[in-house]
């Protein structure tokens, strides 16, 4: 134990994954993390660096106490500056942020001017790494280009950040009522909130190239060329789960575990990952000759994903789920952007229509939780939705002023799923 880890972001990845795996692995001595909440900031403190999370398995819910937790606020001078020696002293760092515009927004709390002071503070520069954890693509190239702009040569020399995959399913909840129904326990005894993460710990991160660094956390696999992978988590995990949520919503289901019961969405959600998001995915990546882009191996991806969505000890809401409709129904995001993707392997993706044709319905009933629809052509509801209405709205959401051919065959398929929903009287 003589490696320090430090973190960025106080949310359930970085306090229910990276702290929690690098506590289990036995390597770290040290683990900080800057957080901005100083509320969250001083509930740890005042339970002398403790905190608690819910790791939800497959038959319960497992509570872990995890100690030595060392929470710094940057925007305070004197935690700024034991985060900068820590940042100095660390061997591993993850970014676990909102989204990639964070790293360098606030020039008092902006991680990438933190981890360049502080690297800037060693005497000698040694290899060190830092997981980016964004869910984004470039996040790794982002940040290290954010990082170039204020760190010295000799450090950047020395370090790497790393993409990531992560597929592990969590959240916080802060509502009392679910919190006591659940059987959970809160992050703290005075802080009102419980960290819920399933156990799953397979996570993928982009291979180590620089020379003399170590991973302490071990447990990630790492993969030479991660893109194909990142794919396969936004067009097969992503999509299937937003698909199955908003097929829920029209069910009126509460959760998505609410929906292992219903076999015909569940028949839906597994044909539109078998055989239309698996099915492009093998084509496309076969030649990359891992087991994931096999046949047996994607099928083995989707039906251990689908029963870990339906686990009913993660209280996934269909409501989380299905929020933020206008950038999910992106033309490269998670509905569309795979559906694209079976078209160009010359497949049809007509189950994961029916996901788009859900999405919209609830887009028009829910347009009040989302102010960019306010911006949308809008019918007054759900059966405003015919094949013009339909195209006017994804063209405005996709922000193509004219139609191509590719546009026009997904809307045709949208308004076709859209139709087969009415026929099957779900809408």
């Amino acid at each position: 134990m003589n490696k320090t880890f430090v973190g960025f972001g106080f949310g359930p990845i970085q306090s229910g994954l990276f702290l929690h795996e690098a506590r289990r692995s036995g390597n770290f001595a040290r683990t900080v993390v800057a957080e901005v909440d100083p509320a969250i900031v001083a509930a740890v403190r005042a339970n002398d660096g403790r905190y608690a999370i819910n790791v939800a398995h497959a038959d319960g819910i497992e509570q872990v106490t995890l100690e030595g937790v060392e929470l710094c606020n940057p925007a305070v001078p004197e935690d700024r500056a034991r985060l900068l020696d820590a940042i100095a002293e660390s061997d591993e760092m993850a970014t676990a942020l909102p989204a990639v515009r964070f790293y360098d927004a606030d020039p008092q709390t902006s991680v990438a001017r933190l981890v360049a002071e502080g690297l800037g503070r060693r005497a000698t520069p040694r290899a060190t790494i830092l997981y980016a954890a964004e869910n984004n693509n470039d996040a790794a190239a982002i940040f290290t280009e954010r990082l170039a702009h204020h760190a010295p040569a000799p450090a950047m020399a020395r370090f790497q950040t790393l993409d990531t995959v992560i597929g592990k399913m969590s959240g916080v909840i802060t509502d009392a009522d679910t919190i006591r129904e659940l059987g959970l326990v809160t992050a703290t005894p005075t802080l009102p909130r419980a960290v819920l993460v399933e156990e799953f710990n397979r996570i993928l991160v982009s291979a180590v190239t620089l020379d003399g660094a170590r991973r302490g956390i071990t447990v990630f696999r790492e993969k030479p060329d991660l893109l194909p992978f990142e794919e396969a988590k936004l067009y097969g995990h992503n999509a299937i789960h937003a698909t199955l949520g908003w097929l829920a919503e029209l069910r009126g289901l509460r959760t998505i575990a609410d929906a292992a019961p219903h076999g015909d969405l569940m028949a839906i959600a597994r044909a539109a990952f078998l055989d239309e998001s698996g099915a492009a995915l093998v084509r496309r990546h076969a030649a990359l000759g891992d087991p994931l882009f096999t046949p047996g191996g994607y099928r083995d991806y989707a039906d251990d994903l689908l029963a870990r969505m339906v686990n009913p000890w993660l209280n996934d809401l269909v409501e989380r789920v299905t929020r933020d409709h206008v950038r999910k129904l992106g033309l490269n995001d998670r509905l569309f952007g795979t559906m694209r993707l079976a078209l160009e392997q010359g497949i049809e993706p007509r189950n994961l229509a029916l996901g788009a044709a859900a999405a919209l319905v609830s887009l028009t009933r829910r347009r009040h939780e989302d102010p960019r629809a306010a911006q949308l052509p809008l019918p007054t509801d759900a059966d405003g939705l015919d094949r013009e209405a339909i195209a006017r709205l994804l063209t405005a959401i996709w922000n193509a002023p004219a139609a191509s051919p590719e546009h026009g065959c997904l809307i045709q398929l949208t308004a076709r799923a859209l139709d087969d929903l009415g026929t099957r009287g779900w809408i």
